[in-house]
């Protein structure tokens, strides 16, 4: 399965971004294998508006089928809601303990968002 996590680096070892649509990067891990690819997300990080929306198209192409972060406005939410892909919030700590949580299921998935966005 293939999971994105927000991060604020570019390996596994990264601390996850709290934020989504604003994070500095989206690591897409494949569970299984550990292989990943990075998602550069600078210019969403500093767009006007529209940030969540254009991450959640971004990891959407890289095929993931949930996300791993901290906080997730009603855009986002929406825009990945509507591509079947399962958020869960309040994630923190580095990029490989989340994932090693996620397949623990020590993750709830949220079904709303938990932010109003724009922090």
């Amino acid at each position: 399965m293939k999971i994105a996590v927000t991060s604020k680096g570019k390996d596994l070892d990264a601390q996850v971004d709290p934020r989504f649509g604003r994070a500095a990067y989206i690591i897409v891990v494949e569970t299984e294998t550990l292989e990943f690819d990075l998602i550069d997300n600078e210019e969403n990080k500093n767009a006007f508006k529209g940030a969540g929306i254009q991450a959640a198209a971004a990891i959407c192409d890289k095929g993931a089928q949930v996300l791993l972060t901290g906080f997730c406005g009603p855009n986002a939410f929406k825009a990945l809601a509507a591509a079947d892909v399962r958020v869960a919030n309040d994630a923190s700590g580095s990029v490989r303990d989340v994932i090693r949580d996620f397949k623990n299921e020590k993750f709830e998935m949220a079904t709303q968002p938990n932010t109003q966005g724009h922090w």
